[in-house]
């Protein structure tokens, strides 16, 4: 019914940038919040921002001043500005939306993940 499409991951050296995107396609009636967490190798997954559909955001404190989220809501689109990027935010990245589909209840849907390597 719905499919996201994370794309922007990859090796950066520490202290470089990326910019990841995530677009969503399908059946789509309105998109509410939209969002990217991360997992880390042995560890939970967890947030690392939000975006609501009139732009409020939120992030998790180890990314504030670093990280930026964004969204294109013609598009479906949403995307996570990472600067100043540390090893320790080496993950795989996943986009999650909270959405509308024809016929059906508002839910959380993931994309399959985007993996970031922040390595010398």
């Amino acid at each position: 019914q719905v499919q996201l499409v994370e794309s922007g991951g990859g090796l950066v050296q520490p202290g470089g940038s990326l910019r990841l995107s995530c677009a969503a396609s399908g059946r789509i009636f309105s998109i509410n919040a939209m969002g990217w967490y991360r997992q880390a190798p042995g560890k939970q997954r967890e947030l690392v921002a939000t975006i609501t559909s009139g732009g409020s955001t939120n992030y998790a404190d180890s990314e504030k001043g670093r990280f930026t989220i964004s969204r294109d809501n013609a598009k479906n689109t949403v995307y996570l500005q990472m600067n100043s990027l540390k090893p320790e935010d080496t993950a795989v990245y996943y986009c999650k939306i909270v959405a509308w589909i024809v016929g059906h209840a508002p839910a959380d849907y993931w994309g399959k993940g985007t993996l970031v390597t922040v390595s010398s």
